[in-house]
């Protein structure tokens, strides 16, 4: 089947396939005699385990030790527990961070007027920390939270 086809039936946009022929997540496809890809079955078979694992937001580094584990009829699940596992707490903080930002510009916007005044806290906040930490400084930092979330405490 054809890029066209192998996309459909995988899930897998065309730009993604060759993206992860490029990077070498899935082998490089046979070519037909005019120069088309050619994808097999089992092709469509690693792309649709690919886009599973990408929608798990598992990252390309797992997903090639995953990809791995699959292949390996002599791997043991503790690995793949491991993998999934060390997964779950990524997210797991991933979600403290998005709630701790999402706290803070509760925060910031509980304390705007949101009237026709120019005076905004929000600004304020955002240029204060610019000022301390200079142009890369985010609000809030991951690293940060405890600080941030007594930093509330103290606004409330």
């Amino acid at each position: 089947m054809n890029i066209g086809e192998a996309s459909n039936a995988s899930g897998v946009s065309a730009k993604m396939i060759r993206y992860y022929e490029e990077i070498e997540l899935i082998p490089h496809p046979a070519r037909t005699d005019s120069g088309y890809r050619a994808y097999t079955s089992a092709d469509v078979h690693r792309l649709r385990f690919i886009r599973r694992a990408r929608d798990l937001g598992f990252p390309v580094t797992e997903i090639v030790e995953l990809l791995s584990l699959w292949g390996d009829r002599s791997r043991k699940s503790a690995d793949v527990k491991r993998l999934a596992q060390g997964h779950i707490a990524d997210l797991e903080e991933r979600i403290r961070n998005l709630r701790l930002m999402a706290d803070t510009l509760q925060t910031l916007s509980d304390c705007c007027a949101g009237d026709e005044r120019p005076d905004c806290p929000i600004l304020a906040t955002l240029g204060d920390r610019a000022e301390e930490q200079g142009p890369a400084a985010s609000l809030p930092r991951p690293t940060a939270g405890k600080d941030l979330v007594q930093a509330q405490g103290r606004r409330n």
